[in-house]
């Protein structure tokens, strides 16, 4: 008997150690973040720069909450970052830490940046570096006569006809040409960002040139996204840059909303000696405060935004060269073709 007690003894601990080695086993697997340390260094040049770097052990990832909204992960635990709102703020930054079984760890620290003007971000861009047809994905076009419902008694039938726009040479040009089409005695190009790219609030650049001749208008615009259910003006107007031949190388930029429409628009022009012959940047700043508009940087007109008008919501972009009209005038007998060229546009936030 005393044999066979210390034969079962035995099985007993074999059977012990099994099982407490297992348990070790799956323990380990699944152990949470531990020793999570974070250092945050701050650029001293006024960018709003900040190198983060996190370091935990048992785990694949790390998750940024910068204290502002945004939200990044870095699996090394690495990053950079920019902060943008223009001034002097401490932000809370909450780092979390993952195992691979997803068990996680919290830690906080913070950060005091200064960022000396707001940097803005490149959200949209057309640089027009593929020959061909505009880009469709990007880009539609309003079809037709001004009776099909943009007026103005323009004298030019819009068609999507490579004679009359196209990329060449990393320029969109849209082409005005005196040609007897479908009842009209001129064909142009209106293209619109409508259903495909619309945004509220930001910067917009556009290097343009445009061609000379009494008649010509081309213009570089914006409209409200719900001009279908808010008609014009409700859904507002911002004319970033229109030119007129018959007043050449004065820049129009208007904006049109109730009470100020039309003939009593809200609007500035400056002189660009040469608009008809070299590139220019033409320009809008909008914020919730104020609507700005400008060439080459110098600003020519501004607006005081504000729940009263129409310009806090989603606009869409316009591109397109009118013949005569009521803002146009008439157009000169001698006129054969004129072009609008447009080298990019660019829209940050």
């Amino acid at each position: 008997m005393t044999y066979l007690k210390k034969i079962l003894s035995l099985i007993v601990c074999f059977f012990v150690l099994i099982s407490c080695n297992k348990g070790s086993s799956t323990g380990s697997s699944n152990l949470a973040p531990a020793n999570l340390v974070v250092t945050a260094t701050v650029s001293t040049d006024s960018s709003g720069s900040v190198a983060f770097t996190a370091s935990a052990t048992n785990t694949i990832s790390f998750a940024y909450e910068f204290g502002n909204g945004d939200i990044k992960t870095a699996t090394t635990g690495s990053l950079n970052y920019q902060y943008t709102l223009a001034g002097t703020y401490t932000y809370t930054v909450t780092v979390t830490a993952t195992s691979s079984t997803g068990l996680t760890a919290k830690t906080t620290t913070q950060v005091t940046v200064t960022t000396n003007a707001a940097v803005p971000k490149l959200v949209w861009s057309e640089e027009f570096n593929t020959d061909g047809a505009p880009d469709p994905a990007k880009w539609g076009y309003d079809l037709g006569t001004g009776g099909n419902g943009w007026g103005n008694a323009e004298l030019e039938y819009y068609t999507s006809r490579p004679e009359n726009v196209i990329v060449q040479g990393g320029v969109l040009k849209i082409n005005a040409l005196k040609e007897n089409y479908n009842g009209s005695a001129y064909t142009s190009a209106r293209l619109l960002s409508k259903d495909k790219f619309a945004f509220t609030y930001g910067k917009v650049e556009i290097k343009a040139k445009f061609s000379a001749g009494a008649g010509t208008w081309p213009a570089i615009w914006m409209l409200g996204a719900d001009v279908a259910t808010t008609p014009w003006p409700g859904c507002g107007e911002i004319d970033i840059m229109e030119h007129l031949g018959r007043t050449l190388n004065t820049i129009y930029g208007t904006l049109h909303y109730p009470g100020h429409f039309g003939g009593s628009a809200d609007g500035s022009t400056t002189v660009v000696a040469d608009a008809t012959t070299a590139f220019h940047i033409y320009s809008l700043e909008w914020t919730p405060a104020v609507i700005k508009i400008s060439v080459d940087g110098l600003v020519f007109h501004t607006t005081a935004n504000s729940s009263a008008i129409p310009f806090n919501h989603d606009f869409f972009l316009i591109l397109n060269f009118a013949m005569g009209g009521g803002f146009g005038g008439t157009v000169d007998p001698a006129f054969t073709t004129g072009t609008m060229e447009v080298d990019y546009i660019r829209v940050y936030k």
